[in-house]
């Protein structure tokens, strides 16, 4: 009996083990998928150019709708760039709080527990999706303003700087401390016991929210800056690793 008993946790572990090792491998071909077509995307919008506006910039063809297309097929291609990069930007950092959740979580079957961690994930991700159909809203306002109204295509540059300069004084702030201390709080928390797909969903969003308070700040400067720039986009993806996953926030 105990032999038998032995032999069956050791498969058990051995289950767990192999559902681990491919979420691994799941999120690593995750993140190279979306850091490929990141990249595709800004080399896309870096060849299409951009409008010259008043003020000595250029205005990204990301705001604005092509010849033919609809706002909806628009916001469509917009969410389409979007998403690839968030996930590039902030999986290495959700990771980490993926684990948490797991180590945590109520005792289940490994593969129903592998399949609830990744619902956490998509909550979280359709959080940032949401996200982006605001942020296309706002910059296809504030790019129609721009080309309506020349006194506002010239205060954007001094705008963008401004952005730049508050979203850096942020991260020194108790506000953006208590964020991140908000951010480690959220990501151990558990769902009750033997907790469904839709538990772990409102997780996931649960864990978008904060993160999004925490992530404010680095996302407002790469609007700023340029959404589909390169660098900014990893120095950004730096920045919001660094303070997720250092010990001290």
């Amino acid at each position: 009996m105990k032999a038998h008993a032995h032999d069956a946790g050791g498969c058990t572990e051995g289950a767990a083990s192999a559902v681990g090792r491919a979420s691994r491998v799941l999120a690593l071909s995750l993140f190279l998928a979306s850091l490929v077509a990141a990249v595709a995307g800004c080399r896309a919008m870096a060849a299409m150019g951009g409008l010259p506006m008043r003020g000595g910039w250029l205005l990204s063809a990301m705001w604005l709708r092509m010849c033919g297309q609809t706002w909806p097929g628009a916001a469509a291609a917009f969410l389409g760039m979007w998403e690839p990069m968030t996930v590039a930007m902030m999986l290495p950092s959700l990771w980490p709080m993926l684990a948490r959740w797991r180590a945590g979580a109520p005792a289940v079957a490994p593969r129903r527990l592998d399949w609830l961690t990744w619902q956490v994930a998509l909550g979280y991700l359709s959080w940032w999706g949401a996200v982006g159909s605001v942020v296309f809203v706002l910059g296809a306002s504030l790019a129609a303003a721009a080309l309506r109204w020349p006194s506002v295509a010239r205060a954007l540059p001094m705008a963008a700087a401004v952005v730049v300069l508050a979203a850096g004084l942020a991260q020194f702030t108790r506000w953006k401390a208590r964020g991140l201390a908000g951010c480690r709080v959220a990501a151990a928390g558990v769902a009750p016991r033997g907790p469904g797909v839709a538990a772990a969903w409102r997780h996931g969003i649960r864990l978008g929210l904060h993160c999004g308070r925490c992530c404010a700040g680095p996302m407002a400067a790469l609007l700023a800056v340029g959404l589909m720039d390169l660098a900014a986009m990893a120095l950004a993806t730096l920045a919001i690793s660094a303070e997720r996953l250092a010990r001290d926030g």
